[in-house]
């Protein structure tokens, strides 16, 4: 997106409440007080289509539970609905834990919002956020009884709606593996084949796998950051290759892809499951332009030791031009880069476990509360 004098924004989720920054560069940020102190945030969607600033943040609170709220204002004002947006009904004997995934769809659909669930569901919008409904498909689907909890929880962590296919859906879930939709999400079907899953009797299942993330480039080609494998699919998820030759380690959370420009994608590699540190202590991004046949290291700016984790959700990708690239650790620094992760500087620093990352050029207009 080219925007003459843009203003950038930078919503940032941790264990205990929720940050905002904003930029004319990308280079000086100015950060908010924090906001929701005390209450995870391990949410949000930013929503800039039809002229919004919308900002919608799943919420949850060790007294009240999780929901989601928004602010059409930058975080100057909230609106937070009488009765919980998502909610189980009496009958699906469920209750919703956490919100793993708020994503705003494309510009064709500009009310439609998904949003991502524990116990892993996948819930659907039609009003930019306010309400939400249950996806019976995967709820209901058969396999449901064999999908587990990995570390962090039960997530449906990753949804991709296809640009151009209003019914063509991918969800990713910790643990489950890609489940595709071709129906709008009437009924799902595996999507995992050729995704490895080294701990289970057979090491390419169709399904069972502890996917991480998933993200879809401009041609809607597909990428993972597996536990343990990096992949790739030409198919819409039909098979699934191996990109990790070139990387450092194949193991991970992140997964981000380029808004505009097909075959670039990031990844922030750690050694193994075993030892979730960067390779060496140094975290950095690497980059592949052409699909994932070569991979080139990017650590300008970063700092020369960091013991800390990226988490899946804890780094974004703005649609600037060129496209910004974020992330946050689990030690609370956050970093972002103007040039598409060639260079970064650093945010913020020492606030609580980043849990989530979120990145927009804004509309002209509104303030950051």
């Amino acid at each position: 997106m080219h925007m003459e004098n843009p203003r950038y924004l930078l919503a940032i989720g941790t264990k205990k409440g929720l940050w905002l920054a904003t930029s004319t560069d990308r280079r000086a940020w100015d950060l908010s007080e924090p906001q929701f102190l005390m209450q995870e945030i391990p949410a949000i969607g930013i929503d800039t289509r039809e002229g919004r600033n919308r900002l919608l943040v799943g919420v949850r609170s060790e007294h009240f539970g999780p929901t989601v709220v928004h602010s059409d204002d930058l975080g100057a004002t909230w609106t937070e609905p009488e009765r919980a947006s998502i909610a189980f009904a009496e009958g699906d004997d469920a209750a919703v834990e956490r919100i793993w995934q708020i994503l705003p769809d494309s510009e064709e659909r500009p009310d439609v919002v998904w949003a991502g669930v524990q116990p892993i569901s996948l819930w659907k919008s039609t009003d930019g956020g306010e309400t939400f409904e249950l996806n019976r498909g995967l709820w209901e689907h058969p396999d449901k009884s064999d999908w587990g909890a990995g570390y962090g929880g039960a997530a449906a962590h990753s949804i991709i709606p296809d640009k151009q296919d209003s019914q063509l859906l991918h969800v990713a879930m910790s643990t489950g593996g890609v489940y595709r939709s071709r129906n709008g999400g009437e009924s799902w079907e595996r999507a995992s084949k050729g995704i490895s899953a080294y701990f289970l009797p057979d090491p390419e299942p169709e399904m069972g796998q502890c996917v991480h993330k998933i993200a879809a480039d401009a041609d809607g080609r597909l990428y993972a950051q597996n536990h343990r494998g990096v992949f790739r699919s030409d198919n819409q998820g039909e098979k699934w290759i191996s990109i990790a030759e070139g990387l450092p380690a194949d193991f991970g959370f992140v997964m981000l892809t380029h808004p505009r420009r097909s075959g670039t994608a990031w990844v922030i590699p750690l050694v193994s499951d075993y030892e979730r540190v960067a390779p060496e202590g140094h975290l950095a991004v690497h980059r592949t332009d052409d699909a994932g046949e070569t991979w080139h290291k990017f650590d300008d700016g970063l700092p020369a030791k960091d013991f800390n984790v990226v988490l899946r959700d804890a780094a974004a990708v703005d649609d600037g031009d060129p496209a910004g690239v974020y992330f946050g650790t689990r030690g609370g620094s956050v970093y972002a880069s103007g040039d598409e992760g060639e260079s970064f500087v650093e945010v913020a620093s020492r606030l609580p476990d980043v849990l989530c990352v979120r990145a927009a050029v804004l509309h002209s207009g509104g303030a950051a509360g």
